[in-house]
């Protein structure tokens, strides 16, 4: 039951995190109508795998791509939540399809998932994306992986 509460503290204070950047934008929104009651909305829930909640450390990690710009293949030990603050990214996990998130989408990584593209949708725009990560306290957060070419500059 306590690593059932745990898990559960550790995915609220996730999302708790991620909803929050929105808010300040939102609350910036409101503060221009007036509008004095606030708005918020679940932007993504994922159960997550068993995990040692006495070796646990949450990490908000925000990566900023320039136009054009992606990361090198790498992996995750640690499941992740990414939510998309600035333009849009385009991500593919070994074994799924490419996809694009645009600014207000989320997406789940599973552990030890194959980043083989990580990148900028777009060559003129900035983007950028906060990682909320579920990690050993100890453990590095990403890992680089070896041998496999970049594709993040379509």
């Amino acid at each position: 039951m306590h690593d059932l509460i745990n898990k559960g503290w550790f995915l609220a204070v996730a999302l708790t995190a991620m909803i929050g950047a929105q808010a300040a934008s939102a609350q910036n929104a409101s503060d221009t109508k007036n509008d004095a009651m606030e708005q918020v909305r679940v932007a993504f829930a994922h159960v997550l795998p068993h995990l040692d909640a006495g070796q646990l450390q949450v990490k908000l990690v925000e990566v900023t791509y320039p136009p054009g710009g992606f990361s090198l293949p790498h992996t995750h030990p640690f499941p992740a939540i990414a939510y998309v603050t600035e333009g849009a990214v385009r991500i593919q996990i070994k074994g799924e399809p490419e996809a694009i998130y645009k600014a207000g989408e989320s997406f789940y990584e599973a552990p030890n998932g194959e980043h083989l593209v990580s990148a900028n949708a777009s060559h003129t725009q900035p983007a950028k994306l906060i990682a909320c990560v579920i990690c050993d306290n100890d453990k590095p957060v990403t890992l680089p992986i070896s041998g496999i070419h970049a594709e993040g500059g379509k």
